[in-house]
C-alpha cells in the first residue's frame, strides 16, 4: 500500500483543511475505530453522520430508496431512503465496506461521490462524503474502478498507539487492559507472532475494539477466573489471552498517575528502569496529564512532582529525559503541555532547551 498514512490527530487536520465537496477514502485494518473516530469529530461541529455499511446491501435499493409513482404526473419516483436529510441540513455520509459492496451498489456510489446526486436528489450544500475500505489478503473484497478511486482523496490510515490509550482512558477501559497495551504495545492490533497478510479464518486475533470488549467482561468480573480467561481468549485469541493474564499477575510498570502523586515512594523504582520502561511512563504521565481533571492536592502534587521527574531524568536517565521533552514538542497532548506551560513555566523552559540542545549535536 503506497498510499501516504496519516494518524488520528493528522485525520483530524485533515478534515479541517479539505473542502467539503472533496471525497476522502481512509484504507485501513477493521477494529481501528474509524467510525467513533469520526462520528466524534463532526458530532463536535453539530452534524449528523450517516453510517451506511455497503457490504450488506443486496442492491441499489437498499441505498436509493424504491420505486413509487407520483400520482400527479404518473411518472416513477424514488422514495428518499431513511437516512436521507429532508431538512435541508448537511450530513456526512460514512460509507463503509466500500470495497466489500457489490458491483451495482458502486455504480449507484459513481454518481453519488462525484455529482452529489441519488436518485435525482441532490446532497443539501455542505454534506460530505467519506468512505472506509479494508486492505489485505484476509478480507473477501471487491475491486474498485479506478474511476471511482479517483473521485476520492486516498489516506492510510494508522492510529497510534498512545492515540487508543488516550481514548481508552476517557472511556473508561478497564485499568488492566490499558496497562497491558501499554507495556506490550504489539498486541493492540496483531498477534506479533502471525504471519504478515495471513488468512486467519476463524481464528480469533486483537484489534482494538476486540480489547474494548475485554474491558467490559474484565470489569464485570473483577477477577480473572479460568472462565474470564476462557471468554477474553474468544474475543482476542489465546495466544494474546494468555499474556493478558501474565502481565496482570506479573508486576505492572508504574503508571502517571502514581509517578505525579508519589514521585519520592517510587524513585528508587523509576532508577532500575531501563529506557524502554521510563519512555511507557513518559507516555502515562503526558496522558494522565491530558485526561484527567486534577485540583486542589493532586494538582499541586502533579506540578511539584512533574518538575521533580524531569529534573531526576536530566542528571541520572538523560535519554529518557530526551524522550520526556519530545513528548512536549509534539502535538499529542496539548492539554498536557497546556498545563505544564501553564503551572510549570520553569520545566517548559527547561525542555525546550534540551530539545534544542540535542536539535544542535
Amino acid at each position: 500500500m503506497s498510499n501516504i498514512s496519516i494518524n488520528t490527530t493528522e485525520l483530524q487536520q485533515l478534515l479541517d483543511i479539505t473542502p467539503a465537496h472533496q471525497n476522502i477514502m481512509l484504507v485501513g485494518a477493521h477494529g481501528i475505530g474509524k467510525s467513533e473516530i469520526l462520528t466524534e469529530y463532526f458530532s463536535g461541529k453539530g452534524m449528523r453522520v450517516v453510517p451506511l455499511f455497503l457490504g450488506q446491501m443486496s442492491d441499489p435499493g437498499d441505498l436509493i430508496g424504491i420505486p413509487n409513482r407520483n400520482q400527479s404526473t404518473g411518472k416513477t419516483e424514488f422514495m428518499p431512503p431513511w437516512w436521507f436529510p429532508l431538512d435541508g441540513k448537511p450530513v456526512v455520509l460514512f460509507l463503509d465496506e466500500l470495497n466489500r459492496a457489490r458491483p451495482e451498489v458502486l455504480q449507484t456510489i459513481m454518481d453519488l461521490a462525484l455529482n452529489r446526486t441519488l436518485a435525482g436528489r441532490s446532497l443539501p450544500e455542505g454534506s460530505r462524503i467519506i468512505s472506509a475500505v479494508n486492505a489485505g489478503d484476509q478480507y473477501q473484497l471487491t475491486d474498485l474502478d479506478p474511476a471511482l478511486v479517483s473521485r476520492f482523496n486516498v489516506v492510510t490510515f494508522r492510529p497510534t498507539v498512545q492515540e487508543w490509550l488516550l481514548w481508552a482512558e476517557r472511556e473508561g477501559v478497564d485499568p488492566r487492559v490499558r496497562d497491558f497495551v501499554r507495556e506490550n504495545p504489539i498486541w493492540l492490533d496483531r498477534d506479533p507472532d502471525a504471519r504478515e497478510g495471513a488468512d486467519t479464518g476463524l481464528d480469533k486475533t486483537p484489534d482494538r475494539r476486540a480489547w474494548k470488549r475485554v474491558s467490559d467482561i474484565l470489569i464485570r468480573t473483577g477477577e480473572v477466573t479460568p472462565i474470564v480467561t476462557k471468554a477474553v481468549s474468544a474475543i482476542v485469541g489465546p495466544k494474546a489471552a494468555a499474556a493478558l493474564v501474565g502481565s496482570i499477575s506479573a508486576r505492572k510498570i508504574l503508571s502517571g498517575r502514581e509517578v505525579l502523586q508519589q514521585l519520592e515512594r517510587h524513585l528508587k523504582t523509576l532508577r532500575g528502569y531501563e529506557l524502554h520502561q521510563l519512555s511507557t511512563v513518559n507516555d502515562g504521565i503526558f496522558r494522565h496529564l491530558e485526561v484527567e481533571v486534577l485540583s486542589g492536592k493532586e494538582k499541586e502534587n502533579a506540578k511539584k512532582n512533574v518538575e521533580a521527574y524531569f529534573d531526576f531524568l536530566s542528571r541520572e536517565k538523560k535519554e529518557a529525559a530526551a524522550h520526556f521533552a519530545s513528548l512536549y514538542v509534539q502535538d499529542t497532548y496539548p492539554k498536557a503541555v497546556s498545563f505544564m506551560a501553564r503551572e510549570c513555566p520553569i520545566l517548559t523552559m527547561s525542555m525546550v532547551l534540551y530539545v534544542k540542545n540535542i536539535a544542535v549535536r
